[in-house]
Parts: structure tokens; sequence; C-alpha cells
């Protein structure tokens, strides 16, 4: 399983979204970034729909995506953009 894979089935579990969208934009970075070149698994943007942000600001849902995703981060995610769309 990918760390896309893997980023994807942790948002489900957590924030059980009436849409999500994982892009791997990893292969944007490969000229400055050597892991990005190397893995392929570095750079993601989420774009992310769950009744679980509803009230909570930017700051907070940010907060809770990065929590979430803790593993992947130790696993050489190196930056994650994350959309919001408010259900």
């Amino acid at each position: 399983m990918t760390l896309e894979d893997r980023i994807t089935s942790a948002l489900k579990n957590a924030f059980a979204p009436s849409y999500l969208e994982v892009i791997n934009e990893s292969r944007l970075h490969a000229g400055h970034n050597e892991e990005a070149a190397k893995t392929g698994q570095t750079h993601f943007r989420i774009r992310i729909e769950s009744e679980k942000f509803a009230g909570a600001n930017r700051v907070a849902s940010h907060r809770a995506i990065n929590e979430a995703l803790g593993f992947a981060f130790d696993e050489g995610l190196h930056a994650l953009a994350i959309e919001i769309r408010k259900a």
C-alpha cells in the first residue's frame, strides 16, 4: 500500500468525508527535492469536505488533519497543501 493510499484511508477513517481528493504533487518538486525524485511520495494536496469541520476554524481543521496524518510525516511526507470545503 502506497503512502497515498494510507493517507486516503486515514482521512476517510478520521473524518468520514463527503468529498475527498488526495493529489500526489511530488513530481512537481523532483527538481529541488531529492527525496521526491526517489520516492514520488513527498508532496500532496488534499481537498476534503466533512461535517467534522463544521464550526471549526481553519487552524483547528488543519491541525486535526495534520494529527491524523502524523504517521505520514514520519514516513517522508514533506509538504501538505490542505483545501477544506465547508459542508
